[in-house]
Formats: C-alpha cells, sequence, structure tokens
C-alpha cells in the first residue's frame, strides 16, 4: 500500500556516501525520506561513511577498476563494458527490482550506469524520475571512453529522460536543452539549495571577515587551465591588497602537487564533512565557483556547480569564472551575488579580480542579491516538495505488474 513515502530505489553510479555534487544533491533531498523505505543501486561501493547517508539496502554492480576505460587499451575495455559488463549489470539491476520491490526509481544517469539502466528499465513497468546533473559526452567522458562511446551514452541518456515518468534539469539552460533534444519538460531545476537555518544566517549576517581575505574554492578542480588562469591573475595583485589574502581549497583531492600550487599562501583543508564544512566556509570572506571557459565543453556549459548554492549558504559573495553562456554566469548575472569573469586572458582577469577582492565589505554590497537569490531558487525546502510529489504520484499511478527481464 503507498503511503506518503512508497519505497523508492536510488539507482546511480556513485554510492549512498559519495563525495561531489550529485552525492550532496541526492543526500539533501532525500531528507525526511524514511531510510526504511530508501534502497540505493550502483556501479560504486560505498567505502566512505563519513556523509551519515544510511539506506535500507544497497546492491552494487561493481565495474573491474582495471576495466574502467582510459587512453591505455581503450578499445577493448569499451567493447567490453558495452557488450559485457552491461548486460550482466542490467540483470543485476533488474533483479534489485526484485529484491526490493520500489514503487519508484529516482535515476540520476551518469557514464556507465546508463546503459544498463536503459535495458533494465524501459521494458519494466516501473515509474521512474531522471534527474539530469551532467551531460554524458561532455569533455570528461569524451578522453576516456572515445567521442562515438561518449554520444552513445548521450543518446541513452536522453531516451531515459524522454520516457520516464517525470523528471528534472539541474538548471533553466539544461532543461531548455533537453526539451528541445527530446521534446519533453521537467518539473523544474532540482540542484542544491539551502536549507531553514541557512536562511536564519543569512537574514543575521551583517558582514564578513575583515582581518584577512580568504577565499573558498569546493570540490574538484575539473578544469585546472582555468583554476591556473585564475591563480595567476590572484598571485599577481596580491601583493597590492592590504589584508593577507589566501586561497581555501575544500576538496577530496590533494593539489600540492600541481606547478600553480603555492603552500605560502594556499592551503588544502581536505573534504570535510558538516557541520565542520560550514563553519569552516563561513570564515571566508569569498567563494570561487568556475567552469569552463572552453566553448565546446557542453557539460559545462549546461550544467551548475553544488557549489554554488554551498558558498550562498554560508553568506559567501561569489567570484564566478565560466563561458559567458554557460548556467554559472548566467545565474551569477541575473542575481548580483558577486563578480563574474569570462576569460581567462590575464590583463582582464587581474584588473576583474583586483576589482572584486579590493572591496572594503563585499557582504553590504552583495549581501540583498545572494538573499534574494537563495529564495526565488535555491529554497532546499521547496525543491524537495516538488521532487518528493513526483514520486509519490509516480508511485500511486503504478501498474501493478512484474517488471520485464531485461534481453
Amino acid at each position: 500500500m503507498i503511503e506518503n513515502h512508497p519505497p523508492l530505489l536510488i539507482a546511480a553510479e556513485f554510492p549512498p556516501n559519495a563525495s561531489g555534487g550529485g552525492g550532496a544533491i541526492v543526500r539533501q533531498m532525500l531528507k525526511d525520506w524514511p531510510v526504511d523505505r530508501l534502497f540505493w543501486w550502483s556501479c560504486q561501493p560505498d567505502r566512505d561513511k563519513r556523509f551519515g547517508q544510511k539506506v535500507a539496502a544497497h546492491r552494487v554492480a561493481t565495474i573491474p577498476p582495471r576495466l574502467y576505460p582510459n587512453r591505455r587499451f581503450r578499445s577493448p575495455k569499451v567493447w567490453f563494458l558495452r557488450h559485457v559488463w552491461s548486460r550482466w549489470a542490467a540483470h543485476h539491476f533488474h533483479s534489485t527490482l526484485s529484491l526490493f520491490k520500489p514503487e519508484m526509481v529516482w535515476v540520476i544517469p551518469s557514464s556507465w550506469s546508463i546503459p544498463p539502466l536503459v535495458n533494465a528499465l524501459l521494458p519494466a513497468n516501473l515509474p521512474f524520475h531522471v534527474s539530469v546533473h551532467d551531460y554524458a559526452d561532455c569533455n570528461d567522458w569524451v578522453k576516456p571512453f572515445g567521442l562515438a562511446q561518449a554520444r552513445r551514452l548521450q543518446a541513452q541518456l536522453e531516451l531515459l529522460y524522454a520516457r520516464a515518468t517525470s523528471r528534472d534539469g539541474i538548471y533553466y539552460p539544461m532543461i531548455a536543452d533537453l526539451r528541445a533534444r527530446t521534446g519533453r519538460d521537467a518539473i523544474g531545476p532540482v540542484h542544491a539549495g539551502l536549507e531553514k537555518m541557512d536562511f536564519e544566517y543569512l537574514q543575521t549576517k551583517t558582514t564578513g571577515p575583515g582581518d584577512q581575505i580568504r577565499i573558498a574554492y569546493t570540490g574538484t578542480i575539473s578544469r585546472e587551465e582555468n583554476f591556473a588562469q585564475f591563480v595567476q591573475a590572484l598571485a599577481a595583485v596580491r601583493p597590492r591588497f592590504s589584508k593577507v589574502v589566501s586561497l581555501e581549497i575544500f576538496s577530496s583531492h590533494s593539489y600540492r602537487d600541481r606547478p600553480w600550487f603555492d603552500a605560502t599562501w594556499m592551503n588544502e583543508r581536505g573534504n570535510l564533512a558538516e557541520p565542520q564544512f560550514s563553519v569552516e566556509l563561513k570564515k571566508c570572506a569569498w567563494g570561487f565557483v568556475m567552469m569552463s571557459l572552453a566553448e565546446d565543453d557542453r557539460s559545462q556549459r549546461f550544467s551548475l556547480p553544488t557549489k554554488f548554492a554551498s558558498c550562498m549558504a554560508a553568506g559567501l559573495p561569489v567570484f564566478a569564472l565560466g563561458h559567458p553562456e554557460c548556467s554559472l554566469i548566467k545565474a551569477a548575472q541575473q542575481y548580483r551575488v558577486g563578480a563574474c569573469a569570462t576569460s581567462g586572458e590575464q590583463e582582464y582577469l587581474r584588473a576583474k579580480v583586483w576589482e572584486a577582492f579590493s572591496l572594503q565589505n563585499p557582504w553590504e554590497i552583495f549581501g540583498p542579491e545572494i538573499r534574494r537569490c537563495a529564495r526565488e531558487e535555491f529554497d532546499a525546502v521547496r525543491i524537495r516538495q516538488m521532487l518528493h510529489q513526483c514520486f509519490i504520484t509516480g508511485a500511486r499511478g503504478r501498474q501493478n505488474k512484474v517488471p520485464a527481464a531485461p534481453a
């Protein structure tokens, strides 16, 4: 019998406690969902439980690490995953459906999780919701998988999106692009947001840390060439500031061996879990958020980094760097939440960096717009209620038939 919270299966490449933006979004959207009605299927094991996401059960269709495609022996590895592993993983997912008996499936399609989900879900008479966080044919996947395979994965992602009971994209440009490509509309953007306590903090915040200019970067540095351009510009103008300037990197990855890293003014803070992460982020004066400057980087164009919401929740004005047509820049320009730069050209970027970080109290200037942007676009309670209603409505409309096994 379907109640307010039907049994829900999450189907994603990543596990319940994955680091990164995708895991953070899903965990936030699952707040208040009963653990005994929450199940998970992934391609990666849950090795680190620091984020505290619990599920009733978790099954893993493991991809052997040595067989994951990269530039070495790429073609035979891609062939194996396409023709052998994906077929096995589809049966694994089908057996997961039979074992857990979910009334709704939430799919976050990414990389090699896509083919088995297409093969198992499309023949099944089971409602499912699709959330697209990134495109499968982005530059990140073209390099290890090859262009042809990345395009196959993207076509399968769009098929899942079109055939879903309900769907969403991470921000408006992605939703518009998917509507044009599939003819299907979405419920609206589903991304990381601010909780009640975050809004309360923003209402009481009056000024930023005044003794130093700590600039926070959170998460993986996915486009290091563009990150290095920002670091070069900041290093060039840094001696001109009257305050001490530091770059605080909160990430599960270490970048200490990179040629752009300078330990005299850069600090690696690690991948902190809540609430310590929020406490440390609020000690900073600015957040730096970046997307690719490349013209052909589709995923970076349409996606929206979770760190954008993290910075707003901490009351940090955002220095946004990205292509002028990307979602990040559009959001940052629509709501004047900080400074924007759309080129890595050094003279231009140095001027932008100096103009932004020389402001004496950026919160007084950008605080009202940060509050407005957060309330209008990043209210986690509203986004979560919208998504949960899709799960409940989809489960109620389910036809009680046994899913067909994949071919």
